[in-house]
């Protein structure tokens, strides 16, 4: 099986992909031992991420199994996943707890 994308924990609900991916192509997806045949509904970059299930608006979106952002709208399985759906939770000053 030619791997295209990598889904690197059992909790992540994006997958990574490992080169350029098409609008369209079917990618088959190895979910700890489950394969998944999902259709690519974007262009998906190098190293970029695409869901790998439906996510609702405010749902968590696990990479590497961390937690990394947050959808700010709805994201349908084989949506690109990106900035333009997501708010990050990470190096956001504005979410930092004042520790005084």
């Amino acid at each position: 099986m030619l791997k295209l994308a990598v889904v690197a924990h059992k909790d992540d609900n994006v997958a990574t992909t490992v080169k350029d991916l098409s609008k369209g192509e079917n990618v088959l997806v190895d979910i700890f031992g489950t394969e998944k045949n999902i259709t690519l509904k974007e262009d998906i970059p190098f190293g970029h991420k695409f869901a790998i299930k439906d996510i609702k608006k405010g749902e968590e979106i696990f990479k590497y199994g961390e937690e990394i952002g947050q959808a700010t709208q709805d994201i349908e399985e084989g949506e690109y996943v990106h900035v333009h759906n997501v708010v990050s939770e990470r190096g956001r000053g504005d979410l930092e707890v004042d520790a005084k």
